[in-house]
């Protein structure tokens, strides 16, 4: 399952997401917002984040204005490797080589045509391992180190 979240100036461009998504029989949940209404990215990309780290769901569509800020809300979740792409190339390698399981794209800086080709690329793409793998182990020893020194 995708989970599936944005602000208002993703909005738009998540409706069109969701869509295709429901045209490809693709299971969703979609985390929020609901309307145009200014709201606060982090909420949201707390929210669908969660949802992996949880098990729920397996990668996540977030969307804001530039895709920027939900982005980095959602490198804050450990266990989130997101990843904001605004080309097909980016969205192919980072679930490649970098298991992104988050992608964030802006409303306000990708169309909907080049937005559907990203996700499709994103969600269709598998991680290669290999030796990407020991670069994302890494990643993650990164934020282990983070959590035991905040601890302290």
């Amino acid at each position: 399952m995708i989970a599936i979240g944005s602000d208002h100036g993703g909005y738009e461009l998540k409706c069109c997401v969701i869509e295709y998504l429901e045209k490809k029989a693709i299971e969703y949940k979609d985390f929020g917002c609901y309307d145009r209404s200014s709201c606060d990215y982090p909420d949201f990309a707390v929210k669908a984040c969660s949802a992996i780290v949880e098990g729920i769901c397996d990668k996540a569509l977030l969307f804001c204005g530039t895709g920027i800020g939900i982005s980095i809300a959602a490198n804050k979740v450990p266990g989130i490797r997101a990843a904001c792409c605004s080309d097909v190339f980016s969205a192919k390698f980072t679930r490649l080589h970098n298991d992104a399981n988050v992608l964030c794209l802006g409303g306000r800086v990708v169309g909907a045509g080049l937005a559907l080709e990203l996700v499709e690329t994103f969600l269709t793409t598998e991680f290669e391992g290999g030796r990407h793998s020991r670069r994302v182990e890494k990643i993650k020893e990164i934020e282990t180190n983070s959590r035991s020194r905040q601890n302290n």
